[in-house]
Formats: structure tokens, sequence, C-alpha cells
């Protein structure tokens, strides 16, 4: 018999997590290296574990998480909602504790294109009267 995988995707800005979610012992790899040497930022570990503390499934679930895009926040909270989404799947009596928290809306802000004739997005060059 094999053993029951849980897969959700999560995303947040340009980064795109990809969670596979099995029972264990609360290992985390990300992008085949360990969690803490992957995420090195003690708040970035803190967004991550945040689903998993507030459904008190801890140390009940080996994570093995690739992502790509973005940068380290964005990488980080693209997990967070990837979990989440994975921890749906094992069990959808969770969903009102992680909907309640915010962990299942997928966090649409991004960064705004430039415009042309401009320096930036909102930015305008200097404006001369003469």
């Amino acid at each position: 018999m094999t053993e029951q995988r849980y897969y959700a995707t999560g995303k947040r800005k340009s980064a795109i997590a990809r969670v596979y979610m099995k029972a264990g012992s609360g290992n985390i790899v990300v992008n085949k290296r360990s969690f803490d040497e992957y995420f090195t930022r003690p708040s970035l570990k803190m967004i991550i574990k945040q689903p998993l503390e507030i459904t008190g499934k801890k140390d009940q679930f080996d994570l093995y998480v690739n992502v790509r895009g973005g940068g380290a926040a964005g990488q980080a909270g693209a997990v967070k909602h990837g979990i989440s989404k994975a921890l749906l799947e094992y069990d959808a009596e969770m969903r009102s504790v992680l909907k309640k928290a915010g962990f299942l809306t997928r966090d649409a802000r991004v960064k705004e294109r430039k415009k042309y004739g401009q320096p930036g997005a909102r930015k305008r060059f200097q404006f001369s009267k003469r």
C-alpha cells in the first residue's frame, strides 16, 4: 500500500510553490535543501510555519517544497499558501481555522508595471513651466 501524499500549489507575487505533504516527523525540504538553510531569516521561517502551528499539525507532516520565481519574502508567502491548501486536502474540517487566519486567500499584491514616458510605475518626470 502506498503512503498518502497531499499536493497543493501556493502563489505570492511572482513566486510559485509546489508543496508535497505526507505523514512524518515535521521535516521540511525546500528545493532539495534543508528548510533552515534555504530560508535564513527568522521572520520568513515564522511565516512558513504559521499554518502548521494554527492547526496543531507542527510535527506530523514531512513537507517537500519546490519553489521558483520572486524573492525570499514572496517565496515564503507562496510556501505558506501552498501548505495551507495542502492541509485542506488532508482535512477539509480545517477550512474555517485557515480561512479565518487568512491563509487560503492568494495575496494578489504584485508590482505595478512601469508606464512609458515615465521613470517608474507612478513617478513622473519633473514638470517644467518654462
